[in-house]
């Protein structure tokens, strides 16, 4: 007979494989996993259900399960499940007033609580409950608690009661007989919603899953969710109805992005992931390609919902380009729990990705404003089923075919549907809902409007000036709503702006919260009084009164800080320092508050460069003229990584109808021809292979020229793409040529050890010339007043030959690759190297300089116009400037990342400023943009992905590829400072 519950389909699986692992628990601070077999899980549920029985009667079908992350979370559930009720789970993290109403909602009248939460259970609840203890079960690690109802005297003496006149207490009598569990969809409308769900409604989502997923019994499934989250109850029986494990550990090592990677991939191998992507994406760019989504990941399954599914080119741009994981997005709600439709995301290119089909017995619509299906078009979706129908609030008997608003807008288009987002002010946070309007009418105190910017949540109060004021707002806020729905910052305002209607100003308020999130100016005061900021920020942030004593050995989480509050900081810390760092939630999460002060202090550096023994001296033009920044302009899909510089063919400079055309290639084998100003792709071709080399232009301005993986060289329109020739060499071509202005020869090297001089005009190769060993991987260098073109190779040779003959003037020896580019100098040769330093030869081949950096340079260096300085990256994370006579430090920034790709300096007329600046990216997404002076940061660009392309300059727009498969262009500005 096929299972009715889910108790019975572990069951099944447990008859099948009784000595397999069912679940493991690990990475406690106590040491050693703990792991149950199927047997153990089947006889301990079946002990508990009879302690159930005989001490839970009556029950009204329901048990409260109040518990943290343990071994015996599946015996728990299946003990009560077994014992004729639903559980009920109570999140230990929220406010007891809020448990409570919950409770009384439910008529609930026992829960099981663990054993070492049993005293934050009591107080929690002794002011809106009364308390008392059953029986201990210390087998099970949990005390059976009978949970009552104050007594009217008791009301009045006590704090206000979840039975008062706005509870809505459910009859304790009625309902379904096979409910499975109880849920409430969120706390900050007032009361919670409870969801009660049948068997019959759950089912279906995990026999479908199961066979989507191909679910075998050497599977390991994580258990991502907390119990009060309705996919952790897909993520428990989707493992034990197929007899593979499930895998849990602490809460606090899911908030440790590098232990919990360690956990998952490494010491357990897990296979099957379901989580939001917001939950994803804390594991950063690196750790993803990496460790979660690598080439050789256990991964098999990962499942993404609760969530906007991101875009496909944000999901390539976090998995390595082998990767094998099979990607689905799942959408639904808990009014009827727990997803509704599934999608496997292709390989192929998308740009967007569909909510997907329909799961098992589950009807979804898109109905319009009048209530009519939507074929075509947009509308509000619409889910249920003859049996996929929970009960909500006060419902007491299940309507067959029952359709649930969802409160979500979606597109269909050719049977698809799309997700547009929420209908109204609902939001999604960290996979929970928050309502913005609601949560505005949580409180008693003076007007407020909360707001949700970037997703950072934002509270305007209207208040008289009161020093403490916002630390007890933001306290008391803490008590009456969950963790994910207290806001971010609390900004306190004479009077709430108004529109001429008479409506609240929303970007007026928004215009407040810029000003006063602005950065502080750099200077050396600032430098001083960090510690001062860092400790009144972490005080603030936790709660704790200012002139509390810190312990600088303190660590975030454990003085009673979440994830939530620990984004909350980073934002305040990197705001009010102005600047970036990835790491910074890390050290946060994983270190102490010495290791955050530390981490800040080496990034305010770049503010104040340690190799100057003086402050720098910021003209006044500088710091009272306009403020620089970058902004998003376009953006091309190439559809795989872009290594590959941008390259700019300007034609016309002197005419109004100047146009500037964009060339770049990617490892799609795709070469995209791209109008600057639009970012309209022009014409687009494919080659033989990838293509990492960066194009040149030829002499005449006809043709543009590209090597690929395919050992060619080829000569392209540049107004079409037709080929006009292809060279053949005898390897990869991963050199961006170099073009003689004098002869127009095309000059470059290939992976198979030569470099060519090629003719386009009569399509033929001039001279060709083996440069010793190793492969030429690096742009050859042209200094055609000298008439020398520098060649390093992977072998660590640097040649110098005649650009006419090819043969060799001299040539200098390494031990170490030769990825850096080399360039010019006041008639010298500079050139960076894998071994740290920085390097710079005279004409003859005479080793005059070199600078040690702090570790490996791949970049190449770039000259200042004057010739009077060369500004090159490091693996060390910074760029330096440095004198060209001597190689002297002059400045140096340090960024977020990473520099592997080369600078960019332009002239700084476009934006208003006189002098040099410099463009710069790090290989952590991050585009920067410096004053060539002093090395002062002007601006910044975060992109979402790694950059290894290096960034091109014209006027106002700047130019870079990255590893997410995209071309962007930012545009430069300037903003008088009013």
């Amino acid at each position: 007979m096929s299972p009715r519950t889910l108790q019975q389909l572990v069951a099944a699986a447990a008859s099948l494989y009784p000595d397999r692992a069912a679940v493991t628990y690990s990475g406690s601070v106590s040491g050693a996993p703990e792991t149950l077999l199927y047997r153990d899980v089947a006889q301990l549920a079946a002990e508990l259900s009879g302690v159930l029985q005989k001490n839970c009667s009556p029950n009204n079908g329901l048990i409260g399960l109040y518990g943290g992350d343990d071994v015996l979370i599946p015996v728990w559930i299946l003990g009560i499940l077994q014992s004729s009720a639903a559980y009920v789970p109570l999140d230990p993290e929220a406010p007891g007033l809020l448990s409570a109403r919950f409770m009384s909602q439910c008529g609930l009248k026992y829960c099981v609580v663990k054993m070492d939460l049993l005293q934050q259970f009591q107080t929690a609840l002794v002011e809106h409950v009364t308390v008392e203890v059953c029986v201990e079960l210390p087998k099970f690690k949990l005390t059976l608690i009978r949970i009552g109802q104050l007594s009217v005297t008791e009301h009045k003496q006590r704090s206000r009661s979840p039975t008062s006149d706005d509870a809505v207490v459910l009859k304790q009598d009625v309902g379904c007989t096979d409910l499975a569990y109880v849920l409430h969809t969120s706390g900050t409308t007032g009361l919670p919603k409870t969801v009660r769900v049948p068997h019959k409604c759950i089912l279906p989502n995990i026999l479908h899953l199961r066979s989507l997923f191909q679910m075998r019994a050497d599977d390991v499934v994580f258990f991502a969710s907390p119990l009060t989250f309705d996919p952790s109850v897909v993520d428990i029986f989707l493992a034990l109805s197929s007899g593979a494990r499930l895998l849990i550990v602490p809460a606090l090592i899911k908030k440790i992005p590098n232990r919990l990677a360690q956990l998952l991939f490494k010491d357990h191998k897990t296979t099957v992931l379901q989580v939001t992507p917001t939950l994803l994406l804390r594991f950063g760019h690196r750790i993803l390609k990496q460790d979660v989504l690598s080439s050789d990941s256990s991964l098999r399954v990962l499942a993404l919902g609760g969530e906007a599914c991101p875009l496909p080119a944000l999901l390539r741009s976090w998995r390595h380009e082998d990767n094998k994981t099979c990607i689905y997005n799942i959408y639904g709600i808990t009014e009827v729990s727990c997803w509704a439709c599934c999608y496997k995301i292709p390989e192929s290119l998308m740009s967007s990705v569909p909510l997907g089909s329909p799961l098992m017995d589950t009807v979804v619509e898109v109905r319009d404003e009048h209530g009519c299906i939507v074929t075509e078009g947009e509308g509000q979706v619409f889910i249920g089923g003859e049996n996929r129908v929970c009960l909500l609030d006060d419902e007491d008997a299940v309507v067959a075919g029952t359709m649930r608003a969802t409160g979500d807008r979606a597109t269909v288009e050719d049977t698809q549907l799309y997700y547009q987002g929420r209908k109204d002010r609902m939001v999604k946070r960290n996979g929970k809902r928050v309502n913005l309007d609601s949560l505005q009418q949580v409180g008693c105190f003076s007007v407020y409007i909360l707001t949700n910017i970037h997703n950072v949540f934002i509270l305007f109060m209207f208040s008289v000036s009161y020093r403490h004021l916002k630390r007890v707002i933001l306290s008391q806020l803490s008590l009456l709503l969950p963790p994910h729905s207290v806001p971010d910052t609390l900004v306190l305002v004479p009077a709430l702006c108004l529109t001429p209607h008479g409506k609240v100003d929303m970007e007026a308020l928004m215009r407040i919260y810029e000003r006063k999130r602005k950065p502080l100016e750099p200077s050396w005061e600032d430098a001083s009084k960090l510690k001062e900021t860092l400790q009144a920020l972490w005080q603030d942030t936790l709660g704790l009164a200012a002139d509390a004593t810190l312990d600088e050995e303190s660590n975030f989480l454990f003085s009673g800080g979440d994830s939530l509050k620990a984004l909350r900081l980073c934002e305040d810390i990197l705001s009010a320092v102005g600047v970036t760092s990835p790491e910074l939630l890390e050290v946060m999460l994983d270190g102490t508050f010495a290791d955050v002060l530390h981490h800040v202090a080496k990034l305010t550096q770049k503010l104040w460069p340690e190799s100057i023994s003086s402050p720098p001296c910021y003209s006044s033009r500088e710091l009272s003229g306009g403020e620089t920044s970058l902004s998003l302009s376009w953006s091309s899909d190439t559809g795989r990584c872009v290594d590959a510089s941008p390259v700019l063919l300007v034609e016309d400079e002197t005419s109004q109808r100047s146009k500037t055309t964009v060339f770049i290639g990617s490892h799609s084998h795709r070469i995209q021809s791209l109008d600057l100003t639009t970012g309209s792709l022009l014409w687009e071709r494919v080659l033989g292979d990838r293509i990492e080399a960066s194009v040149a232009v030829s002499h005449c301005g006809s043709l543009v020229v590209v090597g690929c993986y395919d050992a060619c060289v080829h000569f392209l329109c540049a107004k079409s793409g037709k080929t006009r020739w292809t060279f053949e060499t005898g390897d990869a071509v991963k050199s961006c040529p170099a073009v003689d202005p004098q002869t127009g020869l095309v000059i470059v090297g290939s992976h198979d050890g030569n470099v060519y001089a090629l003719n386009p005009q009569a399509r033929q190769c001039v001279w060709k010339r083996h440069c010793g060993g190793g492969a030429v991987f690096s742009s050859p260098h042209l200094n055609s007043s000298l008439r020398r073109l520098y060649v390093a190779t992977l072998g660590g040779r640097l040649l110098c030959l005649n650009p006419d003959s090819g043969d060799v003037l001299w040539s200098y020896c390494t031990d170490v690759p030769l990825f850096s580019s080399p360039s010019s100098c006041s008639g010298h040769v500079v050139i960076g190297s894998v071994d740290g330093n920085i390097c710079c030869f005279s004409s003859s081949g005479k080793l005059l300089w070199q600078f040690l950096t702090k570790a490996p340079v791949f970049s190449s260096p770039c000259v200042t116009p004057d010739q009077q300085k060369l500004l090159c990256g490091s693996h060390d994370g910074r760029l330096y400037c440095l004198n060209c006579a001597d190689g002297s430090l002059v400045w140096t920034f340090q960024t977020t990342g990473k520099v592997y790709s080369s600078p960019c300096v332009f002239g700084g007329s476009a934006v208003g400023r006189t002098g040099a600046l410099v463009g710069l990216a790090s290989t952590d997404g991050t585009v920067w943009i410096l004053d060539g002076q002093n090395g002062q940061m002007l601006a910044s660009f975060v992109l979402p992905g790694e950059l290894f392309s290096s960034p091109v300059v014209w006027e106002q727009s700047l130019v870079i590829g990255c590893r997410n498969d995209y071309v962007y262009c930012l545009k430069l500005t300037v903003e008088e400072k009013t």
